[in-house]
Protein backbone atom coordinates (compact mmCIF):
# COMPACT_ATOMS: atom_id res chain seq x y z
CA UNK A 1 0.00 0.00 0.00
CA UNK A 2 1.14 3.53 -1.11
CA UNK A 3 1.71 6.28 1.03
CA UNK A 4 -1.32 8.20 -0.54
CA UNK A 5 -3.27 5.13 0.24
CA UNK A 6 -2.62 4.45 3.54
CA UNK A 7 -2.78 8.13 4.14
CA UNK A 8 -7.11 7.91 2.53
CA UNK A 9 -7.64 4.87 4.42
CA UNK A 10 -6.61 6.35 7.71
CA UNK A 11 -8.59 9.80 7.06
CA UNK A 12 -11.37 7.38 5.71
CA UNK A 13 -12.12 9.59 3.05
CA UNK A 14 -14.71 9.11 1.34
CA UNK A 15 -14.25 11.57 -1.57
CA UNK A 16 -11.03 12.97 -3.64
CA UNK A 17 -11.13 15.88 -5.61
CA UNK A 18 -8.30 15.83 -8.03
CA UNK A 19 -7.47 19.31 -9.02
CA UNK A 20 -5.51 21.50 -11.71
CA UNK A 21 -4.68 24.75 -11.79
CA UNK A 22 -5.62 26.56 -15.02
CA UNK A 23 -4.10 29.85 -16.51
CA UNK A 24 -6.39 32.11 -14.49
CA UNK A 25 -5.39 29.91 -10.86
CA UNK A 26 -9.16 28.48 -11.11
CA UNK A 27 -9.41 24.64 -9.54
CA UNK A 28 -10.14 22.90 -12.78
CA UNK A 29 -10.79 18.57 -11.89
CA UNK A 30 -13.00 15.69 -11.10
CA UNK A 31 -14.81 15.00 -7.73
CA UNK A 32 -13.88 11.10 -7.10
CA UNK A 33 -15.49 8.61 -4.99
CA UNK A 34 -12.26 7.23 -3.10
CA UNK A 35 -12.76 3.58 -4.64
CA UNK A 36 -12.79 5.11 -7.59
CA UNK A 37 -9.31 7.22 -6.93
CA UNK A 38 -6.50 5.79 -8.33
CA UNK A 39 -2.33 6.96 -8.38
CA UNK A 40 -0.86 4.62 -11.23
CA UNK A 41 -3.64 5.00 -14.17
CA UNK A 42 -4.42 8.58 -13.93
CA UNK A 43 -7.42 10.69 -14.06
CA UNK A 44 -7.95 12.40 -17.78
CA UNK A 45 -9.06 15.89 -18.69
CA UNK A 46 -9.29 17.52 -22.33
CA UNK A 47 -6.07 19.87 -22.47
CA UNK A 48 -8.24 22.95 -23.17
CA UNK A 49 -9.81 22.99 -19.60
CA UNK A 50 -6.13 24.75 -18.51
CA UNK A 51 -6.68 27.84 -21.31
CA UNK A 52 -9.95 28.68 -20.36
CA UNK A 53 -10.70 32.56 -20.05
CA UNK A 54 -12.18 33.80 -17.00
CA UNK A 55 -15.47 33.85 -18.93
CA UNK A 56 -15.64 29.93 -19.42
CA UNK A 57 -14.50 30.60 -22.94
CA UNK A 58 -11.74 29.57 -25.36
CA UNK A 59 -8.87 31.03 -27.44
CA UNK A 60 -8.92 29.57 -30.95
CA UNK A 61 -6.00 27.58 -31.90
CA UNK A 62 -4.26 27.03 -28.78
CA UNK A 63 -4.70 23.10 -28.25
CA UNK A 64 -5.30 20.53 -31.48
CA UNK A 65 -8.34 21.03 -33.46
CA UNK A 66 -8.63 17.12 -32.07
CA UNK A 67 -9.07 18.38 -28.24
CA UNK A 68 -6.67 15.58 -26.66
CA UNK A 69 -6.92 14.44 -23.25
CA UNK A 70 -4.37 14.65 -20.66
CA UNK A 71 -3.16 12.38 -18.00
CA UNK A 72 -3.36 13.94 -14.32
CA UNK A 73 -1.46 12.16 -12.03
CA UNK A 74 -1.65 13.41 -8.13
CA UNK A 75 0.99 14.49 -6.35
CA UNK A 76 1.15 12.65 -3.04
CA UNK A 77 3.03 15.55 -1.05
CA UNK A 78 -0.09 17.55 -1.60
CA UNK A 79 -3.20 15.45 -0.14
CA UNK A 80 -4.66 17.66 2.18
CA UNK A 81 -8.10 17.09 3.88
CA UNK A 82 -10.85 19.43 2.74
CA UNK A 83 -11.94 20.93 6.38
CA UNK A 84 -15.11 22.68 5.36
CA UNK A 85 -16.58 19.49 3.82
CA UNK A 86 -19.38 17.48 6.14
CA UNK A 87 -17.90 13.73 5.27
CA UNK A 88 -14.19 13.16 5.13
CA UNK A 89 -13.31 14.57 1.67
CA UNK A 90 -9.42 15.36 0.50
CA UNK A 91 -7.85 17.34 -2.27
CA UNK A 92 -4.81 16.54 -4.17
CA UNK A 93 -3.50 18.74 -6.77
CA UNK A 94 -2.30 16.43 -9.91
CA UNK A 95 0.76 17.19 -12.54
CA UNK A 96 -0.67 16.86 -16.03
CA UNK A 97 1.10 14.77 -18.86
CA UNK A 98 0.79 13.51 -22.20
CA UNK A 99 0.04 9.94 -22.99
CA UNK A 100 3.92 9.90 -23.66
CA UNK A 101 4.65 10.77 -20.31
CA UNK A 102 5.81 13.80 -21.05
CA UNK A 103 4.38 16.60 -19.31
CA UNK A 104 2.04 19.52 -20.75
CA UNK A 105 4.04 22.36 -21.30
CA UNK A 106 0.31 24.42 -20.82
CA UNK A 107 0.18 23.52 -16.99
CA UNK A 108 1.55 26.28 -14.41
CA UNK A 109 2.55 23.91 -12.41
CA UNK A 110 5.11 22.48 -15.02
CA UNK A 111 6.05 25.85 -16.27
CA UNK A 112 7.13 26.49 -12.74
CA UNK A 113 9.21 23.30 -12.57
CA UNK A 114 10.67 24.04 -15.69
CA UNK A 115 11.88 27.59 -14.00
CA UNK A 116 13.30 25.75 -10.78
CA UNK A 117 15.03 23.55 -13.02
CA UNK A 118 17.07 26.38 -14.05
CA UNK A 119 18.07 27.16 -10.56
CA UNK A 120 18.69 22.95 -9.60
CA UNK A 121 21.53 23.04 -12.42
CA UNK A 122 23.00 25.81 -10.84
CA UNK A 123 23.11 24.12 -7.01
CA UNK A 124 20.91 26.60 -5.77
CA UNK A 125 17.46 26.94 -4.31
CA UNK A 126 14.88 29.81 -4.25
CA UNK A 127 12.98 30.55 -0.95
CA UNK A 128 9.98 32.52 -1.34
CA UNK A 129 7.35 34.40 0.78
CA UNK A 130 4.23 35.52 -0.43
CA UNK A 131 1.61 38.44 1.28
CA UNK A 132 -1.64 38.40 0.06
CA UNK A 133 -4.22 41.09 0.43
CA UNK A 134 -7.58 40.79 -0.48
CA UNK A 135 -11.06 42.56 0.91
CA UNK A 136 -13.90 41.50 2.87
CA UNK A 137 -17.64 42.33 1.56
CA UNK A 138 -20.56 42.39 1.65
CA UNK A 139 -22.71 39.14 0.02
CA UNK A 140 -22.93 40.95 -3.71
CA UNK A 141 -25.79 39.47 -5.57
CA UNK A 142 -25.96 41.72 -8.39
CA UNK A 143 -22.79 42.57 -10.28
CA UNK A 144 -24.14 46.47 -11.60
CA UNK A 145 -24.09 47.46 -7.70
CA UNK A 146 -20.67 48.36 -6.46
CA UNK A 147 -19.52 46.48 -3.42
CA UNK A 148 -19.90 47.31 -0.05
CA UNK A 149 -17.83 46.44 3.83
CA UNK A 150 -19.68 44.00 5.29
CA UNK A 151 -21.15 44.21 8.78
CA UNK A 152 -19.15 43.58 11.91
CA UNK A 153 -19.86 42.92 15.09
CA UNK A 154 -20.27 46.18 16.23
CA UNK A 155 -23.53 46.18 13.37
CA UNK A 156 -21.95 49.08 12.20
CA UNK A 157 -19.55 49.03 8.37
CA UNK A 158 -16.36 50.37 8.05
CA UNK A 159 -15.79 53.31 7.13
CA UNK A 160 -12.76 54.80 7.42
CA UNK A 161 -9.27 53.76 7.10
CA UNK A 162 -7.83 51.84 9.74
CA UNK A 163 -4.57 50.33 8.47
CA UNK A 164 -3.09 47.98 11.41
CA UNK A 165 -6.04 48.20 13.63
CA UNK A 166 -6.42 45.19 15.41
CA UNK A 167 -10.46 46.28 16.76
CA UNK A 168 -10.98 46.34 13.20
CA UNK A 169 -10.03 43.08 12.46
CA UNK A 170 -11.49 41.76 15.88
CA UNK A 171 -14.79 43.15 13.87
CA UNK A 172 -14.10 38.98 12.31
CA UNK A 173 -13.16 37.16 15.11
CA UNK A 174 -15.59 34.21 13.79
CA UNK A 175 -14.50 34.12 10.42
CA UNK A 176 -10.88 34.20 11.20
CA UNK A 177 -10.94 31.95 13.47
CA UNK A 178 -12.27 29.52 10.62
CA UNK A 179 -9.83 30.68 8.51
CA UNK A 180 -6.92 30.04 10.61
CA UNK A 181 -8.54 26.55 11.75
CA UNK A 182 -9.03 25.55 7.89
CA UNK A 183 -5.72 26.69 7.07
CA UNK A 184 -4.59 24.53 10.09
CA UNK A 185 -6.09 21.48 8.76
CA UNK A 186 -4.41 21.71 5.50
CA UNK A 187 -0.84 22.28 6.47
CA UNK A 188 -0.84 26.12 4.61
CA UNK A 189 1.89 27.94 6.63
CA UNK A 190 0.21 31.11 7.09
CA UNK A 191 1.90 33.62 9.29
CA UNK A 192 0.24 37.04 10.20
CA UNK A 193 -2.64 38.85 10.35
CA UNK A 194 -3.31 42.27 9.69
CA UNK A 195 -5.37 44.60 8.53
CA UNK A 196 -4.71 46.99 5.74
CA UNK A 197 -5.63 50.64 3.81
CA UNK A 198 -8.84 49.36 2.65
CA UNK A 199 -12.05 49.23 4.25
CA UNK A 200 -12.27 45.43 5.39
CA UNK A 201 -8.42 45.10 3.43
CA UNK A 202 -6.97 42.45 5.07
CA UNK A 203 -3.39 40.61 4.70
CA UNK A 204 -1.95 37.20 5.67
CA UNK A 205 1.69 36.31 5.02
CA UNK A 206 2.88 33.47 4.66
CA UNK A 207 6.55 31.94 5.67
CA UNK A 208 9.13 31.48 3.51
CA UNK A 209 9.70 27.95 1.60
CA UNK A 210 10.16 26.24 -1.64
CA UNK A 211 8.41 27.95 -4.91
CA UNK A 212 6.38 25.07 -5.70
CA UNK A 213 4.91 24.38 -2.00
CA UNK A 214 4.19 28.08 -1.57
CA UNK A 215 2.26 28.41 -4.90
CA UNK A 216 0.27 25.45 -4.26
CA UNK A 217 -0.33 26.44 -0.72
CA UNK A 218 -1.66 30.64 -2.31
CA UNK A 219 -3.79 28.35 -4.87
CA UNK A 220 -5.62 26.39 -1.95
CA UNK A 221 -5.49 29.39 0.38
CA UNK A 222 -7.65 31.39 -2.09
CA UNK A 223 -10.65 29.15 -2.48
CA UNK A 224 -9.64 28.52 1.26
CA UNK A 225 -10.50 31.67 2.11
CA UNK A 226 -13.34 32.21 -0.21
CA UNK A 227 -15.12 29.24 1.32
CA UNK A 228 -14.79 30.82 5.13
CA UNK A 229 -16.24 34.03 4.12
CA UNK A 230 -19.40 32.28 2.63
CA UNK A 231 -20.41 30.48 5.80
CA UNK A 232 -20.57 33.82 7.72
CA UNK A 233 -22.46 35.19 4.66
CA UNK A 234 -19.55 37.07 3.42
CA UNK A 235 -17.63 37.15 0.55
CA UNK A 236 -14.08 37.69 0.29
CA UNK A 237 -12.52 38.88 -2.86
CA UNK A 238 -9.07 38.45 -4.66
CA UNK A 239 -9.85 41.26 -7.49
CA UNK A 240 -6.59 43.52 -7.43
CA UNK A 241 -9.00 46.68 -7.43
CA UNK A 242 -12.50 45.74 -6.28
CA UNK A 243 -13.74 49.24 -4.75
CA UNK A 244 -13.34 52.51 -7.02
CA UNK A 245 -12.39 54.43 -3.72
CA UNK A 246 -10.54 52.11 -1.87
CA UNK A 247 -6.23 51.09 -2.95
CA UNK A 248 -6.16 47.56 -4.38
CA UNK A 249 -4.89 44.56 -3.34
CA UNK A 250 -1.25 43.12 -4.03
CA UNK A 251 0.37 40.14 -3.76
CA UNK A 252 4.07 40.84 -2.67
CA UNK A 253 6.86 38.28 -3.36
CA UNK A 254 10.17 37.92 -1.69
CA UNK A 255 12.26 35.88 -3.35
CA UNK A 256 15.72 35.05 -2.05
CA UNK A 257 18.34 31.68 -3.49
CA UNK A 258 20.59 29.69 -0.91
CA UNK A 259 23.45 27.42 -2.39
CA UNK A 260 22.10 23.62 -1.54
CA UNK A 261 25.82 22.56 -0.28
CA UNK A 262 26.72 25.44 1.60
CA UNK A 263 23.01 26.55 2.70
CA UNK A 264 23.99 30.20 1.91
CA UNK A 265 22.55 32.79 0.41
CA UNK A 266 24.14 33.65 -2.52
CA UNK A 267 22.63 37.27 -2.45
CA UNK A 268 25.07 37.93 0.19
CA UNK A 269 29.31 37.90 0.14
CA UNK A 270 30.95 36.05 2.56
CA UNK A 271 31.56 39.84 4.24
CA UNK A 272 27.86 40.55 4.29
CA UNK A 273 27.60 42.79 1.85
CA UNK A 274 25.44 42.14 -1.50
CA UNK A 275 27.03 40.09 -4.11
CA UNK A 276 26.96 40.32 -8.22
CA UNK A 277 24.34 37.83 -8.04
CA UNK A 278 22.32 39.84 -6.23
CA UNK A 279 22.86 43.19 -8.35
CA UNK A 280 22.42 41.22 -11.56
CA UNK A 281 18.88 39.78 -10.63
CA UNK A 282 17.60 42.70 -9.68
CA UNK A 283 19.19 44.14 -12.72
CA UNK A 284 17.72 41.56 -14.52
CA UNK A 285 14.26 42.31 -13.03
CA UNK A 286 14.42 45.67 -13.99
CA UNK A 287 14.64 44.60 -17.72
CA UNK A 288 12.13 42.29 -17.61
CA UNK A 289 8.83 43.20 -15.33
CA UNK A 290 8.10 45.79 -18.09
CA UNK A 291 7.77 43.39 -20.82
CA UNK A 292 5.69 40.29 -18.63
CA UNK A 293 3.30 42.77 -16.40
CA UNK A 294 0.70 40.39 -17.88
CA UNK A 295 1.83 37.84 -16.16
CA UNK A 296 1.56 40.19 -12.96
CA UNK A 297 -1.74 42.10 -13.75
CA UNK A 298 -3.19 39.38 -16.10
CA UNK A 299 -7.09 41.33 -16.14
CA UNK A 300 -8.09 44.62 -17.27
CA UNK A 301 -9.26 45.39 -13.87
CA UNK A 302 -5.32 44.79 -12.89
CA UNK A 303 -4.17 47.70 -14.26
CA UNK A 304 -7.10 50.17 -12.03
CA UNK A 305 -5.11 49.01 -8.86
CA UNK A 306 -1.38 50.41 -10.41
CA UNK A 307 -1.66 53.85 -10.16
CA UNK A 308 0.36 56.40 -8.73
CA UNK A 309 0.43 57.26 -4.99
CA UNK A 310 -1.46 54.61 -4.10
CA UNK A 311 0.87 52.44 -2.44
CA UNK A 312 0.90 50.44 -5.87
CA UNK A 313 4.17 50.61 -7.91
CA UNK A 314 3.91 52.31 -11.43
CA UNK A 315 7.87 51.47 -12.23
CA UNK A 316 10.90 49.64 -11.60
CA UNK A 317 12.80 51.40 -9.56
CA UNK A 318 14.44 49.47 -6.76
CA UNK A 319 15.63 50.74 -3.61
CA UNK A 320 16.47 49.96 0.36
CA UNK A 321 12.98 49.23 2.31
CA UNK A 322 11.53 52.40 -0.16
CA UNK A 323 7.86 51.27 -0.92
CA UNK A 324 6.99 53.58 -3.38
CA UNK A 325 9.37 51.20 -5.72
CA UNK A 326 8.78 48.31 -7.83
CA UNK A 327 11.36 46.30 -6.52
CA UNK A 328 12.06 46.72 -2.87
CA UNK A 329 14.93 45.40 -0.47
CA UNK A 330 13.82 45.25 3.00
CA UNK A 331 16.26 45.84 5.73
CA UNK A 332 17.22 42.13 7.15
CA UNK A 333 20.79 40.26 7.78
CA UNK A 334 22.99 39.38 5.10
CA UNK A 335 22.14 36.20 5.86
CA UNK A 336 17.88 37.30 4.92
CA UNK A 337 19.49 39.49 1.94
CA UNK A 338 15.91 38.78 -0.13
CA UNK A 339 14.38 41.02 -3.33
CA UNK A 340 10.73 42.03 -3.00
CA UNK A 341 8.42 42.09 -5.96
CA UNK A 342 5.94 44.74 -5.59
CA UNK A 343 4.16 44.25 -8.77
CA UNK A 344 1.91 41.27 -8.91
CA UNK A 345 -1.72 42.01 -7.74
CA UNK A 346 -3.60 39.63 -6.13
CA UNK A 347 -5.59 38.14 -8.75
CA UNK A 348 -2.63 36.65 -10.75
CA UNK A 349 -1.72 33.17 -10.81
CA UNK A 350 0.73 32.05 -8.18
CA UNK A 351 2.34 29.72 -10.01
CA UNK A 352 2.96 31.99 -12.97
CA UNK A 353 3.93 35.17 -11.05
CA UNK A 354 6.37 33.21 -8.92
CA UNK A 355 8.11 31.65 -12.42
CA UNK A 356 7.95 35.02 -13.76
CA UNK A 357 9.55 36.75 -10.74
CA UNK A 358 12.63 33.80 -10.72
CA UNK A 359 12.48 33.88 -14.34
CA UNK A 360 13.54 37.33 -14.88
CA UNK A 361 16.19 36.89 -11.90
CA UNK A 362 17.80 34.53 -13.33
CA UNK A 363 17.77 35.68 -16.85
CA UNK A 364 19.36 38.72 -15.06
CA UNK A 365 22.04 36.84 -13.52
CA UNK A 366 22.71 34.69 -16.78
CA UNK A 367 23.15 38.26 -18.64
CA UNK A 368 25.03 40.14 -16.02
CA UNK A 369 22.70 43.04 -16.04
CA UNK A 370 23.31 46.13 -14.00
CA UNK A 371 20.67 47.34 -11.88
CA UNK A 372 20.18 51.33 -11.75
CA UNK A 373 21.51 53.32 -9.07
CA UNK A 374 19.11 52.45 -5.17
CA UNK A 375 16.51 54.81 -4.80
CA UNK A 376 17.02 56.70 -1.79
CA UNK A 377 13.34 59.51 -2.72
CA UNK A 378 10.06 59.35 -4.03
CA UNK A 379 9.90 57.14 -6.93
CA UNK A 380 5.88 58.18 -7.51
CA UNK A 381 6.96 61.25 -9.61
CA UNK A 382 8.65 58.71 -12.20
CA UNK A 383 7.10 58.08 -15.43
CA UNK A 384 5.39 54.64 -15.68
CA UNK A 385 7.56 52.19 -16.85
CA UNK A 386 4.85 49.50 -18.25
CA UNK A 387 2.09 49.61 -19.96
CA UNK A 388 -1.15 50.63 -18.80
CA UNK A 389 -3.98 48.31 -20.10
CA UNK A 390 -3.92 44.57 -20.78
CA UNK A 391 -4.35 45.16 -24.56
CA UNK A 392 -0.83 47.23 -24.86
CA UNK A 393 0.42 44.60 -22.72
CA UNK A 394 -0.22 41.27 -24.48
CA UNK A 395 1.99 42.31 -27.81
CA UNK A 396 5.06 43.46 -25.44
CA UNK A 397 5.06 39.78 -24.04
CA UNK A 398 4.67 38.16 -27.36
CA UNK A 399 7.88 40.13 -27.97
CA UNK A 400 10.29 39.17 -25.06
CA UNK A 401 11.90 36.15 -26.61
CA UNK A 402 14.09 35.77 -23.79
CA UNK A 403 11.13 34.84 -21.47
CA UNK A 404 9.38 32.24 -23.75
CA UNK A 405 12.52 30.62 -23.94
CA UNK A 406 12.73 30.15 -19.92
CA UNK A 407 9.02 29.76 -20.04
CA UNK A 408 8.15 27.61 -22.87
CA UNK A 409 7.32 29.66 -26.47
CA UNK A 410 4.08 27.02 -26.70
CA UNK A 411 2.85 28.74 -23.52
CA UNK A 412 3.70 32.32 -23.89
CA UNK A 413 1.41 32.21 -26.82
CA UNK A 414 -1.74 30.44 -25.46
CA UNK A 415 -1.50 32.55 -22.57
CA UNK A 416 -1.24 35.80 -24.88
CA UNK A 417 -4.08 34.24 -26.95
CA UNK A 418 -6.33 33.44 -23.57
CA UNK A 419 -5.86 37.18 -22.25
CA UNK A 420 -6.49 38.55 -26.21
CA UNK A 421 -9.87 36.62 -25.94
CA UNK A 422 -10.83 38.10 -22.33
CA UNK A 423 -9.87 41.68 -24.01
CA UNK A 424 -12.44 40.91 -26.66
CA UNK A 425 -14.93 39.94 -24.43
CA UNK A 426 -14.29 42.60 -22.05
CA UNK A 427 -14.24 45.89 -24.94
CA UNK A 428 -17.84 44.05 -25.69
CA UNK A 429 -19.40 45.75 -22.29
CA UNK A 430 -21.24 49.04 -22.24
CA UNK A 431 -20.35 50.45 -18.62
CA UNK A 432 -22.31 52.04 -16.45
CA UNK A 433 -20.06 55.41 -16.92
CA UNK A 434 -20.71 55.02 -20.23
CA UNK A 435 -24.46 55.14 -20.27
CA UNK A 436 -24.26 57.90 -17.11
CA UNK A 437 -22.42 60.28 -19.18
CA UNK A 438 -22.65 59.53 -22.82
CA UNK A 439 -26.35 58.67 -23.00
CA UNK A 440 -28.26 62.08 -23.37
CA UNK A 441 -24.82 64.25 -24.16
CA UNK A 442 -23.46 63.46 -26.78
Amino acid sequence: MTVLSEWLRENRITEVECVIPDFTGIARGKIVPREKFSEDDGMRLPEVVLVQTVTGEYAENITPATDPDMVLIPDPNTIRLVPWAKDPVAQVIHDCYKFDGTPVDLSPRYVLRRVLKLYEERGWEPIIAPEMEFYIVDVNRDPDVPLQPPIGRTGRPETGRAAYSIDAVNEFDPLFEDIYDYCEAQNLAIDTLIHEVGACQMEINFLHGNPLELADQVFLFKRTVREAAIRHNMYATFMAKPMENEPGSAMHLHMSVVDKQTGQNVFSNADGSPSEVFLHAIGGMQKYFPEVIAFFAPFVNSYRRLVRYTAAPINVQWGYDNRTCGIRVPHSSPAARRIENRLPGVDCNPYLAIAVTLAAAWLGIMEKQQPSAPLEGDAYGFPFAFPRGLDDAIPVLRGCKPMAEVLGERFVNAFCAVKEEEYIEYARVISPWERRHLLLHV
